[in-house]
């Protein structure tokens, strides 16, 4: 069975090729590095990633980009309240996020090729915005410089949405500088306070969604196989980037194919910095066991909600339990090296079915199952390579079953551990709140803290 996957542009499951199959590309929407990221921001690495590593199976190759953007208007808040200088922000939150999505398995073949941050890009984006303005889709004012949503007939079609819904779901800013109340910001000025850069329209900086049709553009081409993000993206990042980007390059096609990876929920509300029911990667992956965290994540088919609990770690650290008591039981069976080569038919084709992790989870727990009642060396064998080979599908089983059953104990001073030299970072950024608050947190698992000359040290009351 060939690739199939739901495009939310045509609002169908197609079958997918690339365009070039020597170079398949996929761009997927990265995190805004202000603070750490909650765990329903890391559903998209850990889905995507593993459609990136079907993708390298099948091509042998991937042009994959994910990016970081660090320059925002948060950032520049959180730079202001901290009183440290942007690059103190930004760099701290980038390597945090690098750091909680390797623990969730998002690396090697799951892992991006590229990850452009925003202010590395700043000339591909001016000469983007100049291409628009020359070819009458934007226009200056006030130091301001807007794309002309009038200008390109086909805004919309991604998202679908009449212009009232549009209107009100861009919350858009009324400002007298605007020809249409639905024209966004390409750049805009910076005050001496803010980042900026010098422009042919002065000093500033650049919207949001010019940047990743400049990174796209810049490390993908003008037309990219695959453009993923999460569903809350769909409008209006993602539907300005087509207009911007389209219109940039002539009409050509942005993106071929338009994923989006549904929402967690959290008690039933969407989770959200917002709404305050976030739940924190870097907290959650020192509190449970990071390949359990992932497990959850691929327990719902990507595209439907997912409502986030206690209860659903502990039944992925239950379930986690079970497959590698399994491959615990056949340590007798010795076993080449699994590749690719060796996924099992059923994972492969449920795959193939528009990304049905929930489906390829169940195979391996079938596939546990009969390897469990196998009596036959050779059944037993095949069975260990299936189980293997399919968990290397989804980013699962690889570690040794006796470091999956011992790490609560071996894990829990380096978690401590972790801890501290994270408040030492929060003291030295001046994230004081963040620093009190992990120390409340070990003081509350009965871990006391001593600041000393020679460092911190610690003992369990």
């Amino acid at each position: 069975m060939a690739l199939h996957l739901y495009n939310s542009l045509t609002r169908r499951i197609e079958p997918f090729a690339p365009q070039d199959p020597g170079r398949p590309t996929m761009y997927v929407c990265g995190p805004t590095v202000y603070n750490y990221v909650h765990i329903g921001n890391a559903r998209g690495p850990v889905v995507f990633g593993v459609l990136a590593a079907l993708l390298r199976r099948r091509y042998g190759a991937l042009v994959y980009a994910r990016n970081i953007t660090d320059v925002d208007d948060k950032i520049n808040a959180a730079a202001a309240e901290a009183g440290v200088p942007i690059s103190t922000i930004t760099d701290r939150y980038a390597a945090a996020y690098r750091e909680d999505m390797a623990a969730l398995g998002v690396s090697g073949a799951f892992a991006p090729d590229v990850e452009p941050a925003a202010t590395a890009h700043i000339a591909e984006m001016i000469a983007m915005i100049q291409r628009l303005i020359d070819q009458g889709h934007a226009y200056v004012e006030q130091g301001h410089v807007l794309f002309s949503v009038a200008s390109f007939p086909e805004y919309g079609k991604l998202s679908r949405r009449d212009r009232e819904e549009m209107l009100a779901g861009a919350r858009v800013e009324v400002a007298p500088y605007k020809r249409d109340p639905g024209d966004f910001v390409l750049w805009k000025p910076s005050t001496d306070d803010l980042p900026g850069w010098d422009s042919p329209w002065g000093r500033g900086r650049p919207g949001w969604h010019i940047e990743c049709s400049a990174m796209a553009a810049r490390h993908l081409g003008p037309t990219i196989d695959i453009h993923a993000g999460g569903v809350d993206l769909q409008f209006p990042h993602h539907e300005n980037e087509i207009a911007q980007s389209e219109c940039a390059h002539g009409q050509r096609t942005f993106a071929r194919f338009w994923l989006h990876n549904g929402m967690l929920t959290f008690g039933g509300a969407k989770m959200a910095k917002s709404v305050g029911n976030i739940q924190r990667v870097h907290d959650l992956v020192r509190a449970h066991p990071p390949e359990a965290l992932r497990y959850a994540l691929l327990s719902a088919h990507y595209r439907q909600p997912l409502d986030w609990s206690d209860a659903l770690i502990e039944q992925s650290v239950r379930t986690l339990d079970r497959l590698y008591g399994t491959l615990r039981d056949l340590a007798d069976v010795a076993l080449p090296a699994v590749s690719g080569a060796d996924i099992p038919p059923a994972i492969d084709a449920a795959l193939d079915d528009d990304l049905n992790t929930p489906a390829a989870l169940a195979e391996l727990s079938r596939i546990a199952a009969d390897a469990r009642k196998a009596e036959r060396a050779d059944d037993r064998a095949r069975l260990k390579r299936e189980l293997l080979a399919g968990g290397f599908a989804l980013g699962l089983l690889q570690q040794d079953p006796a470091a999956w059953f011992a790490r609560g104990a071996q894990d829990d001073d380096a978690r401590i551990q972790a801890l501290i030299d994270e408040r030492a970072a929060a003291k030295k950024a001046r994230d004081f709140a963040r620093a009190d608050a992990i120390r409340e947190q070990l003081a509350g698992e009965g871990i006391l803290l001593e600041d000393t000359p020679q460092g911190v040290r610690w003992r369990r009351a």
